[in-house]
């Protein structure tokens, strides 16, 4: 068993995991597991090892969208690492340490994809250490391994992969053919843990307590007596990066909180109440009138998009420039945002979109201190740091707020009449326990009119979407099957409380094929 601990800092240093990202749609998913270990990781470009990094103590090559013999694949010199650290290749990583070393990686006759079982184990190989018996695992690759290199050794097979798991007999190399990352391989946690706990020797201390006290300590000695200003929305990343600068430098954090008059109803004002009861220093910005003025008659859900973006930056801008000598900027990025943001295959992912395009005579320095946490280390830092649970665990709610759930052109009425359906909803949804069972819910406003009776008197007025999903992710989303009973009231309570609606609907629809939000 290998240990690459025996350095002068290993008492001082914070120890870390690398991920060489070579493309794999599953990478986040690595280092995702790997901080479910309490040990903190950095998902870095494949060719962007940092040599002189002291605190590594292990590296893992993800897989990838190309096969080895692709021109268009990724190549990097193992020779920085190789006998320096641990390494652990996953998929492409295992054929690439294959193909780079003398071994024969070949086409598959067909995709090798799905559960498959391991029906021969080296158990007293570290890496499978406590493994179960035909323990199951997740094939997905075109190519495969035909051979291994010299000096290297066969660990695990399944069925039709003859080489699923392989190690040098000389170096602290291991590969996997399958994805331990997946839920689907079923050791896959303990085979992560056997390499970064056993082969390793991690230490596991990474954990939102950890952060929290490190993270202020950093703040302090990097901005000093500076002043910060951060664009809070009141969401999850804003909030707990607020909080967190709020505890690091006091005062000298000033929030800026833009309402473009499309939030939830009375959510401008919860918020401004909400975070100045726990000390954040914040500036509230009512310019919902000139937001409404700019999307008057606009329709086109791209476009609308595109205003409140401008609008949201201006009326920024203009309120930043009134505090003096501000010298940094902060934002609520977080990992995934970063990561999804290095374009490594030439694909964008997703465009990132915190506050931007502050004025360049402001000079001001970027402060992130939320950029190396996933979304739910996100939520446990919150929480770790005071922050009220149901302003943590808060359902996600887009950037350009209800214009996007508003179909057709936006007005004040239709604004008023969405914010009390939406309302009565989510409500509905907490009073029965159901809020924390769904990912995100919200209401859909129609551009047309419907027919319908209340009384004697015929009306004409508009109909609504009840919307509910659960996830995990939100790359994939189901309908959140939510009790008839429990729709039969919302639908009767907004019928009979929101003024200009006579029919109530219920979307059925998954992602994919549809999105959560409608436009």
């Amino acid at each position: 068993m290998y240990h690459f601990t025996n350095s002068i800092f290993y008492t001082l240093m914070q120890q870390k995991i690398i991920i060489l990202d070579f493309g794999s749609q599953t990478t986040q998913l690595i280092g995702r597991r790997v901080r479910e270990l309490n040990m903190y990781c950095e998902i870095l470009p494949y060719n962007k090892f940092p040599i002189d990094d002291p605190e590594v103590i292990g590296v893992i090559l993800s897989g990838s969208p190309f096969s080895v013999y692709d021109e268009k694949a990724f190549k990097a010199d193992l020779s920085v690492i190789r006998g320096k650290y641990p390494i652990l290749g996953i998929c492409y990583g295992a054929q690439y340490i294959a193909y780079t070393n003398g071994g024969n990686v070949e086409p598959a006759g067909s995709r090798e994809y799905g559960r498959q079982n391991l029906t021969t184990i080296d158990k007293s190989c570290p890496l499978f250490k406590g493994f179960d018996d035909n323990s199951q695992v997740w094939m997905s690759h075109g190519d495969t391994i035909t051979a291994i290199p010299q000096g290297f050794k066969r660990i695990a097979s399944t069925e039709d992969v003859h080489f699923a798991a392989y190690e040098s007999e000389t170096e602290p190399i291991w590969a996997v053919q399958f994805h331990p990352e997946v839920f689907h391989t079923t050791d896959g946690k303990k085979l992560l843990e056997n390499f970064v706990v056993g082969i390793c020797g991690s230490r596991q201390e990474w954990s939102p307590e950890s952060f929290v006290k490190s993270t202020i300590a950093e703040l302090q000695a990097e901005l000093g007596n500076d002043k910060v200003v951060l664009g809070l929305s009141g969401g999850v990343d804003s909030s707990v990066a607020a909080v967190l600068l709020s505890k690091a430098i006091g005062d000298n954090l000033t929030c800026i909180f833009v309402n473009h008059g499309l939030l939830r109803k009375d959510e401008y004002e919860s918020v401004i109440r909400n975070y100045s009861g726990m000390g954040v220093h914040i500036i509230g910005v009512d310019a919902s009138d000139k937001f409404y003025a700019e999307l008057e008659g606009v329709t086109d859900p791209e476009q609308k998009r595109k205003i409140i973006g401008r609008l949201f930056v201006e009326t920024f801008n203009e309120e930043a420039l009134k505090i003096k000598d501000v010298k940094w900027l902060a934002q609520g990025t977080i990992y995934p945002d970063r990561i999804e943001s290095l374009n490594i295959t030439g694909k964008t992912i997703k465009s990132h979109h915190n506050v931007g395009g502050l004025p360049e005579e402001m000079n001001l320095k970027l402060c992130e201190p939320l950029k190396w946490l996933f979304k739910d280390e996100v939520r446990e830092v919150g929480l770790q740091l005071g922050i009220p649970r149901e302003l943590i665990f808060r359902h996600p709610f887009p950037g350009p707020g209800l214009s996007i759930r508003i179909l057709g052109a936006i007005d004040k009425e239709s604004v008023r009449i969405l914010q009390d359906a939406d309302a009565i909803f989510i409500n509905a949804l907490r009073k029965y326990d159901l809020y924390d069972k769904v990912w995100q819910a919200g209401v859909i406003l129609l551009p047309n009119k419907t027919v319908g009776v209340m009384g004697d008197e015929r009306t004409y007025e508009r109909a609504v979407v009840l919307r509910a999903v659960t996830s995990s992710d939100a790359m994939t989303a189901d309908w959140a099957d939510l009790p008839h009973s429990f729709l039969a009231e919302v639908s009767n309570d907004i019928i009979r409380g929101v003024k200009g609606v006579n029919r109530v609907c219920y979307d059925i629809s998954s992602k994919p094929p549809a999105t959560i939000e409608w436009e």
